[in-house]
């Protein structure tokens, strides 16, 4: 149930963000079931990539008190991208992935807190 819950938050927030950034050209998805979809994969690389990436980048990551786990974040938008396909999802730059990655990350946040209370 948790699974699901975060693939519907996450593609709430795909949406959101591309509508936000549509101006720009940071951040495209081309429709909802493509962010359906992306919502997917990356829940999908969550749980069997991003694990192994935190524990490769641990000394990293302590040095920066954790920071860099917003490049591991983009690093898995951008792998998510050429999961589903850079026609149908895709960013303009990993300087625009990170960025996503920031604000999905605060959004996620407060929705979960929400949620929980």
């Amino acid at each position: 149930m948790e699974f699901i819950k975060r693939v519907i938050i996450d593609t709430i927030l795909f949406i959101a963000l591309a509508g936000l950034f549509s101006q720009t050209g940071m951040f495209y998805v081309n429709s909802v079931g493509t962010a359906l979809l992306a919502s997917a994969v990356l829940a999908v690389l969550n749980v069997l990539v991003k694990p192994i990436l935190l524990i490769l980048s641990l000394p990293i990551n302590v040095l920066t008190l954790g920071l860099f786990s917003i490049v591991i974040n983009a690093l898995m938008l951008q792998l998510t991208s050429s999961f589903v396909g850079s026609y149908y999802f895709h960013f303009s730059s990993f300087g625009s992935a990170m960025l996503i990655a920031i604000v999905m990350s605060i959004c996620n946040v407060i929705i979960s807190d929400h949620i929980n209370n």
